[in-house]
């Protein structure tokens, strides 16, 4: 488990318009992702109309979703939400794995952060534990990463 945490102190997104894409699937896990998400941000002084939650299905979908949402603009960072719990098959493999690959190549491409919160689970017990239980809520993590992201960014295009 990671120990890494933001300074959340430092953050600061006033003025910052932030896109959340959210899975549809395993939703009592990823409620409680969006639910950790849209408070980090606003604690952290990004307004809750300046924030666009997107749903899709699952979590293949995302970097879709994610995409459009950048290719539009108009957003300074976004966050990655979902829950991938591990089966009696290969799909686990095939959507974990495309779902992060493609979070990745949409930010590299499109030059915006986005904080990823995509659970990659062995049982539901252990999404649970990320998303708000002993392990932390992963949402809100990502949603400070972004946060954080964002601020380097801005400051790096600017040499400030």
């Amino acid at each position: 488990m990671s120990t890494h945490k933001p300074l959340p102190s430092a953050l600061d997104g006033t003025g910052l318009r932030v896109g959340v894409v959210a899975s549809r699937f395993n939703p009592e896990v990823v409620e409680r992702l969006l639910d950790g998400a849209l408070a980090a941000l606003e604690s952290h002084g990004v307004a809750r109309s300046d924030i666009e939650v997107v749903r899709v299905p699952g979590a293949w979908e995302i970097p879709l979703a994610l995409e459009a949402l950048a290719a539009r603009g108009g957003l300074d960072a976004l966050v990655a939400l979902g829950a991938v719990i591990r089966g009696e098959t290969a799909h686990f493999e095939y959507v974990a794995g495309e779902c992060s690959r493609g979070v990745a190549e949409v930010g590299r491409g499109r030059r915006v952060p986005i904080g990823f919160g995509v659970l990659t689970c062995e049982t539901a017990e252990q999404a649970m534990a990320r998303a708000g239980g002993v392990a932390g809520n992963k949402g809100e993590e990502a949603a400070l990463a972004a946060l954080e992201m964002a601020g380097l960014l801005g400051r790096i295009r600017t040499g400030a």
